[in-house]
């Protein structure tokens, strides 16, 4: 019984449900983090396309994952490979027009659907850009993000390690900080070492399914109201009262003076 209720969906999620594994799948593969993360924007932004995630196997290899009607897919992943072109960092591309349910037990690309039918509020973080630079070694990394946070008024949000000696800062702030930051940080980079830059992006204006697939930090998310804890049995409390005992009148002298 308790099983079949768990496995209950309305006719609203049962329909999204059918929606979702008929849909499209779409991959492009990469060998940069930052790269990877221009990729999924620019697709997000140039068609009616899912991001389930993104994909990193080791060496340098990432993949943006995305699911969508055929046509929009294809329109998604077509672009995605433009831009991995102008980074020079295109590994390959991928259109599976209806990907079979085995695929989606074992692989990671739908993940995150389950999540969509569900509809789960998602807490937004401020309006704010996002700047990348990955460097080949982790020293070179922290000294660009340091130089970074000295530079303009930014926050470090997370890295990312995805093989290869490749390490990526992840910054958030204004466009105009952002920008003057990751100035400052490939300055510093090349200053260490200079081969040791790799990619750098800026993203002015991210969408909601790009923040919800990147690590982003608890400082930067806004605060929700949270609903007012009450008790649900409040009880009155008891008096506790004091029973004294008066003396019994029998017992005590009687002191009482004849009246003249």
């Amino acid at each position: 019984m308790e099983a079949s209720k768990q496995g209950f969906m309305s006719l609203e999620q049962s329909n999204k449900a059918d929606k979702i594994r008929e849909s499209a799948l779409g991959l492009v593969s990469t060998l940069s983090f930052p790269a990877v993360v221009q990729i999924a924007d620019s697709m997000l932004k140039s068609s009616e396309v899912t991001l389930v995630g993104f994909e990193k196997i080791g060496s340098g290899h990432c993949t943006a994952i995305v699911r969508g009607k055929i046509a929009n897919v294809r329109i998604a992943v077509d672009v995605g490979a433009q831009t991995a072109r102008e980074f020079g960092q295109l590994v390959g591309t991928l259109v599976l027009p209806r990907p079979l349910p085995n695929l989606e037990e074992v692989f990671p690309i739908g993940s995150r659907l389950s999540d969509l039918l569900e509809k789960k509020p998602y807490c937004r973080v401020t309006n704010q850009a996002i700047g990348l630079i990955e460097t080949r070694g982790f020293p070179t990394m922290v000294g660009a993000a340091d130089a970074m946070l000295k530079a303009a008024e930014v926050q470090l949000v997370s890295y990312e390690k995805i093989g290869g000696g490749l390490c990526t800062a992840i910054i958030r702030g204004s466009v105009a900080d952002v920008a003057v930051a990751v100035e400052a940080g490939m300055e510093e980079a090349l200053r260490i070492k200079e081969d040791s830059l790799n990619a750098v992006t800026v993203i002015s204006r991210p969408l909601e399914d790009l923040e919800q697939s990147l690590p982003v930090a608890s400082c930067l998310l806004e605060e929700q109201p949270q609903p007012l804890l009450l008790p649900v049995n409040i009880k009155e409390k008891e008096l506790e009262l004091e029973m004294v005992k008066l003396p019994d009148l029998a017992t005590l002298p009687a002191h009482m003076e004849a009246e003249e």
